[in-house]
């Protein structure tokens, strides 16, 4: 990967670490499926204005959005309001780089190196440490809601890779209008859900008493976190495979982890720490342990 692309990677990583605190002070006065509601309607208007729609057909846009934006984040905005820790979250949500392997393999016939097998293994038992510490830090429903966020995650950046090869012959997807554009799809679903699950007096009541500090995450939600971080995001998974840019990802959590003990005092326990130091293993691994095998091999 180029050193830019590198760059741009880290970037998003700084984005959505902050990320998580912002979405933390958005749910302490927006029910979570409206904030999602709100977050995309944000992200789509006026930018729909500015972009071109891609020639793609509806079934990309819909595939996108429905997996990575209202299914990650219906559940991810469900784990934090139920008290899943801003900085915890950051950290399970990484294991999507590892759904990615797995759903890449599956799906698209990617194959797996053994540093691969062995990295997933590495984060699949840190997973396991730190949803052994549930009821002490955090709830086992909001653990178990940031898992599934990771797979939305993870589904919707195979529905990425596939969009990339479905533009015309010799015409390349403009990403950034791609994300745009799958905007549209998330609210409707949002506020459906939102009306079933959390009801129209909650909407009424959010609406009417709606702060300065729920602008601000509606607008980071929706600008930094969605139009920049995935327009960067989906840029690097067309120009590389998802099993190479999926693992950066897991560098978010130094920035969320930090976020969130600075912003609110989160600490962990030392079982979060031996979970995390392995996820981060799974991710070293992953992403080095190719290119170092070889070099042994060439040394010896």
């Amino acid at each position: 990967m180029p050193a830019r692309d590198i760059l741009l990677a880290l970037a998003v990583v700084l984005i959505w670490g902050v990320n998580f605190v912002v979405i933390k002070l958005g749910v302490d006065e927006v029910p979570p499926l409206l904030l999602g509601a709100l977050r995309f309607l944000a992200a789509a208007f006026p930018a729909i204005l500015l972009f071109r729609r891609p020639r793609l057909p509806l079934a990309a846009f819909l595939a996108y959005g429905l997996t990575i934006s209202v299914g990650q984040f219906a559940f991810l905005f469900s784990a934090i309001h139920v008290g899943m820790p801003s900085g915890l979250a950051s950290l399970v949500l990484q294991s999507q780089a590892f759904f990615t392997l797995i759903f890449a393999a599956w799906w698209l016939g990617e194959a797996w190196r053994p540093s691969q097998v062995l990295g997933l293994l590495l984060a699949g038992a840190g997973l396991a440490l730190i949803g052994s510490a549930h009821g002490l830090t955090m709830p086992l429903a909001g653990f178990l809601l940031t898992v599934a966020a990771a797979s939305m995650w993870a589904a919707g950046n195979i529905a990425t890779r596939v969009v990339s090869r479905l533009a015309p012959a010799g015409e390349a997807v403009d990403m950034q209008a791609f994300v745009v554009w799958s905007c549209l799809v998330p609210p409707l679903p949002f506020l459906l859900l939102s009306w079933w699950l959390e009801g129209g007096e909650a909407i009424r009541a959010a609406l009417a008493g709606f702060s300065l500090q729920s602008a601000f995450s509606v607008a980071y939600l929706a600008w930094m976190a969605t139009l920049v971080g995935y327009g960067l995001w989906s840029r690097l998974l067309a120009r590389h495979p998802a099993n190479l840019v999926a693992p950066f990802s897991l560098l978010v959590p130094l920035v969320g982890l930090s976020a969130g003990w600075i912003a609110f005092g989160e600490g962990l326990l030392p079982v979060h720490f031996a979970g995390g130091a392995l996820l981060m293993a799974g991710l070293a691994v992953n992403l080095f342990g190719t290119r170092l095998l070889a070099r042994l091999r060439g040394a010896a």
